[in-house]
């Protein structure tokens, strides 16, 4: 199937992101949708795109859209994704793909009933390193993994100035720092190690109390200091600790924040066998440190020419020339627009069953911390 052209829920920060990396594949942006008729018009207005749809219906009734890119706040994914599959729309869904794993279940059948294209957008995987990370760890280069720790950390919710629309439960959901930035970290994890997560011992923080809550919208990284505040008590994450046993007995201790003063996004992991040691950070993306017992320690830069076909493969420039956080969407898109294209199911992307997967990891994670147990992660 031809790609006509491609619609975005969301001119916010990601929104604009999808928007730039969905060009850079060559496909047409038609139009956007946002959360008003003034933000539509205005994210309409400085992405330089047409038309402005006032409804996920009228999406839904285009002929000329073929997939829709969805980056709305997380409460209106299951909602507006289940509308656009039943319209027969493929979807580029952000993550949480849901606010429950149930409701997440219900768009993984409902794609497969339709056959549709589907994506989570899980764009931290397509870092050139990271796929190297896997190639590496496929080729046994450092044994069977069997102790990983990692953090994402980030410092934009500091301030109890700080504001987004993730800090409303109804907005995002019960879990806020678990769910935004945690989630890509344990998905990184397991595609670059192959293991699964099966059990979890975890603690949420809520070490901002209260927050002082602009009375007119904010975007996302941004800071507004001219609106009129209130204050509000906050009951989600801003921090949390987890550890998690895989599968094959492995073990993880991983660190989620966004209330790390300088850490603007740091997913930041090393994974370790009886053979050596691989660790990345995402605020240093061209290099994949090798770690060694008996030899010296290596450090690995993207250079096409001497990576892993998979790692190569999403690797747009030559060797010193920096790629970072956009060509991860641009990776993960045209994988799917391939699929689209040629009917296939490529399994080169994490699509709604991954989505849901990692609504069972943090509905896990949620349930220990309320519990102060570990808890086993539903099959």
């Amino acid at each position: 199937m031809k790609i006509n052209s491609a619609a975005v829920i969301g001119t916010g920060f990601i929104g604009t992101v999808h928007v730039e990396s969905i060009r850079r594949t060559g496909v047409l942006v038609k139009g956007v949708l946002s959360g008003s008729a003034e933000s539509t018009k205005r994210g309409a207005e400085n992405l330089s795109i047409k038309t402005q749809y006032q409804s996920v219906a009228e999406i839904a009734a285009d002929k000329d859209v073929t997939v829709v890119h969805v980056t709305s706040p997380n409460a209106l994914h299951y909602p507006q994704v289940k509308e656009l599959m039943a319209a027969g729309k493929h979807v580029i869904c952000e993550k949480p793909l849901a606010l429950s794993a149930k409701e997440g279940i219900e768009l993984v059948q409902l794609a497969e009933k339709t056959g549709l294209v589907n994506a989570t957008c899980f764009n931290t995987r397509f870092y050139p390193m990271v796929h190297e990370a896997r190639s590496l760890v496929k080729s046994d280069l450092i044994g069977t993994p069997r102790y990983v720790k990692g953090h994402y950390h980030q410092d934009w919710l500091t301030l109890d100035t700080d504001w987004n629309w993730r800090l409303e439960a109804e907005q995002a959901g019960e879990l806020r720092a678990v769910a935004d930035i945690g989630s890509h970290l344990i998905d990184q994890i397991g595609f670059v190690t192959g293991l699964e997560v099966v059990e979890v011992m975890a603690e949420l923080h809520t070490l901002v109390k209260t927050r002082q809550k602009p009375t007119g919208p904010v975007q996302t990284f941004t800071i507004d200091n001219s609106s009129k505040r209130e204050t509000v008590t906050m009951s989600s994450d801003d921090a949390a600790g987890v550890l998690i046993r895989f599968a094959n007995g492995a073990r993880a201790t991983i660190s989620i924040s966004q209330i790390s003063s300088g850490r603007k996004n740091s997913i930041n992991w090393e994974i370790s066998g009886p053979k050596g040691s691989l660790a990345f950070d995402a605020e240093n993306p061209e290099q994949l440190w090798i770690g060694h017992r008996g030899q010296a320690n290596e450090v690995l830069h993207k250079d096409p020419s001497m990576l892993s076909p998979e790692a190569a493969k999403i690797s747009f420039y030559p060797g010193g020339h920096v790629e970072g956080f956009s060509e991860t969407f641009r990776g993960l898109f045209e994988r799917v627009y391939s699929d689209i294209e040629t009917g296939s199911s490529s399994g080169a992307y994490p699509t709604f069953a991954d989505g849901v997967r990692s609504l069972k990891i943090t509905d896990a994670i949620a349930e220990s911390s309320k519990k102060s147990s570990w808890i086993k992660v539903n099959k």
